[in-house]
């Protein structure tokens, strides 16, 4: 990922040696672990970059259920790209030049994954239902396949945490049987007092 001018910035910044000792470590692809794929199982969206033919950068949120954007074997992930709102951008853009980044957000936990691998449609019934998320409603088009080329985990810095509506539920469970049980009591006794 790092050109030339990347290098030449980081060398001013004083970050180039870190960068340096990154970059040595590194073989010809970055192989997911168990870690990257625990994380990207784990989300239920997430942003595709493609460049346009036009050479214009293009990002779209995708979205399912949790676990849609799945593991294939190796270093290949995949979702299926259900109907939305048939501009087909992203289709059009990796048919022209097969580039993706993908940005993978945790946002409660302060988390980002960065993947960026090459991409292609597939319009084959076998790879769309085994990309299928069960028992969603959406209507699937096509299934996304991309080889992974590289990954790389950030900065947590500057994530501000947010949270679903289910993900402020479950915290907030907890304290709503905890308050119905204090109103019970409160009801008990005060039903004992005019007894």
């Amino acid at each position: 990922m790092f050109g030339p001018r990347s290098r030449a910035l980081q060398e001013a910044a004083g970050s180039r040696a870190s960068y340096a000792r990154m970059e040595a470590g590194a073989g010809d692809i970055d192989v997911l672990t168990d870690r990257e794929i625990e994380f990207i199982l784990a989300r239920d969206s997430f942003y595709m970059a493609s460049m346009s033919e036009g050479g214009w950068p293009y990002v779209q949120h995708r979205g399912g259920p949790f676990g849609f954007l799945r593991r294939i074997q190796g270093n290949r992930i995949g979702f299926a790209d259900y109907r939305g709102n048939r501009q087909y951008l992203s289709a059009a853009n990796l048919a022209a030049d097969d580039r993706a980044a993908l940005f993978l957000m945790d946002y409660p936990n302060r988390r980002r994954l960065k993947l960026i691998g090459h991409a292609h449609g597939s319009d084959d019934p076998a790879d769309i239902a085994a990309l299928m998320a069960p028992d969603y409603g959406a209507v699937p088009e096509r299934a996304f396949l991309i080889d992974v080329v590289g990954f790389d985990w950030n900065c947590p810095q500057h994530i501000t945490p947010r949270f679903t509506e289910a993900e402020i539920e479950r915290g907030t469970q907890p304290l709503l049987d905890e308050l119905a049980r204090l109103r019970a009591r409160v009801e008990e006794l005060e039903g004992n007092r005019h007894d």
